[in-house]
């Protein structure tokens, strides 16, 4: 059944202004710096938005958000949807390159950065639209200059009294970059009504959410899954969200855990596997205050899972979103988690799996997965042909391929650009992959196709080995005699390679397309 939703809707108004009114005093955000209550971040984010009407930012503006998981991120992000702007949340590690296209594909005229990537980001701001740029960070990280102004300056003097913006539900609210597997990245638009279809069919229909939840997200705000968990999910429920600004480290990650000890996790499978790397190195780890531990971002090899379970005891959610759909729309339930599985469709949602031309597949057979529902983006800001390739009416095409068990358990196939053909018949990397990760010498795997001498296609593996191993001849040797004892001959990589570390976006997916070399032929 269709959630009810109300014609005027302006998201700050729901997920920020409702639970401050109701406890102002609760603690809205742990970790570090020091913890803001709910009351002082609603009026941290009317300054913002004060701050932003005062530089012109009105209805339909774009704001660029350059900050890391911090109160000013969130204040800014409520601050500039409360106007009627559009936030535009990015990477706030990133390089010039990707802030100058940021800026040209946005079009935004004010940025919020902060002053750590301030020397990139003015780099790219040079032949940009950009009008001001607020500054956020101490006055000996702020270099002067026209067009700049100090978030303590600009901000913080601002009146902490505002009205949101008659929004409609429909108005677009905010831009979310997808990570650009391949290609450039594509703003994907998304409107007020969007977060609360995902706060109510996922974190509250399945996760079960409450307020006296603390939530942990390693995905970062910038990212859709981490938006989620970090910030709207538990402000829809008036629960504590605990952010840390720096770049995600396990073992940094491990600590917070057992200072903060948050109730519900969330991680993606590369994350996982540093973590229990992390344990087997000495770290300390203690997830005893975890209820629910969620993954998502990629596949969730079997052998994490199991390794996780057996470590800590907890059963690791798996489920599936898109930067497209918001948040998830597959998912495992707790209590009812099958390896292996993303679950099935989350409530308020649909799933259909698909040939090349559209027509449902019946269970068991491996095609493209198709989704709909109310959160789906409204399309990609100036990309209409992308736009029509991607969403078939209400569909969104997801570009993953799936096949649905016999139970109606959803098992995911790979990227459909991932797929390779050996000997004929489709291999799915991920499940070498896993193979692999049941080595007890393998702490990461990444399986791509290379070509061979006589043009063939072929699995090549690149691993990276637990700490203190060192690779050779024979532990290639004896790895490949492992995967061979539980795949058939076909699917086993015929090249190993051992690296340092994988490639991996900024949100901790493995990058395949760089490990293929040149022309995605392999780079063996």
């Amino acid at each position: 059944m269709a959630l009810v939703i109300p014609s005027q809707f302006n998201l700050a108004s729901y997920f920020l202004d409702r639970p401050a009114e109701e406890h102002p005093d609760r603690i809205a955000i742990a970790g570090e710096p020091d913890p803001v209550c709910y009351g002082e971040l609603r009026r941290l984010a009317n300054q913002a938005g004060n701050a932003l009407l005062g530089l012109g930012c009105g209805p339909g503006a774009r704001v660029l958000i350059v900050l890391p998981d911090s109160p000013e991120f969130i204040a800014s992000f409520f601050g500039a949807v409360k106007v009627g702007s559009i936030a535009v949340p990015v990477n706030p590690m990133t390089r010039a390159t990707d802030y100058a296209y940021y800026l040209a594909d946005s079009g935004a005229q004010v940025a919020i950065v902060n002053a750590l990537a301030l020397g990139e980001f003015l780099q790219a701001a040079e032949n940009s639209e950009l009008r001001q740029v607020i500054v956020v960070g101490s006055a000996e990280e702020t270099p002067s200059g026209p067009g700049h102004l100090r978030w303590e300056d600009v901000v913080l003097n601002a009146s902490g009294d505002l009205s949101a913006y008659a929004s409609a539900a429909t108005d677009s609210a905010f831009f979310l970059y997808t990570s650009g597997s391949g290609g450039r990245p594509k703003a994907a638009i998304h409107q007020h009504k969007d977060m609360l279809v995902t706060s109510q069919s996922f974190a509250q229909g399945v996760l079960g959410l409450r307020e006296d939840d603390r939530t942990f997200s390693v995905s970062k705000l910038f990212f859709a899954y981490g938006l989620g968990n970090g910030m709207y999910f538990p402000l829809s429920v008036g629960a504590t969200t605990i952010l840390n600004p720096e770049r995600p480290r396990a073992e940094k990650v491990l600590e917070m855990v057992i200072q903060h000890r948050p109730t519900v996790f969330f991680s993606v499978p590369t994350f996982y596997a540093s973590l229990l790397r992390a344990v087997a190195h000495g770290a300390a780890a203690d997830f005893s205050s975890v209820r629910l531990a969620v993954s998502a971002g990629e596949w969730l090899p079997p052998e994490i899972f199991s390794q996780f379970k057996k470590r800590f005891g907890l059963e690791i959610l798996d489920g599936i979103g898109s930067t497209e759909m918001l948040h998830m729309f597959l998912s495992s339930r707790p209590g009812d988690v099958r390896p292996g599985s993303c679950g099935v469709e989350i409530p308020n949602y649909e799933a259909r799996i698909v040939d090349e031309n559209g027509i449902q597949l019946p269970r068991g057979e491996v095609g493209s997965l198709w989704v709909r529902g109310q959160s789906a983006f409204s399309g990609y800001w100036n990309k209409p042909e992308l736009t029509e390739r991607t969403k078939r009416q209400d569909w969104v095409v997801t570009g993953d391929q799936f096949f649905q068990g016999p139970e109606g358990y959803f098992h995911y196939f790979g990227r459909t650009d991932d797929m390779m053909k050996v000997a004929g018949l489709w291999v799915s990397p991920g499940e070498v992959e896993n193979a692999l990760l049941g080595h007890p010498g393998v702490a990461e795997a990444a399986v791509v196709s290379a070509i061979t001498v006589d043009g063939l296609t072929r699995a090549k593996a690149f691993v990276v080995l637990q700490g203190g191993i060192v690779g050779g001849r024979e532990l290639e040797q004896e790895i490949y005699e492992f995967v061979r004892a539980r795949l058939v001959s076909y699917k086993c990589p015929q090249e190993i390679e051992f690296v340092g570390e994988l490639p991996k976006t900024a949100t901790g997916k493995i990058q395949r397309y760089r490990l293929r070399g040149p022309a995605g032929q392999g780079s063996g």
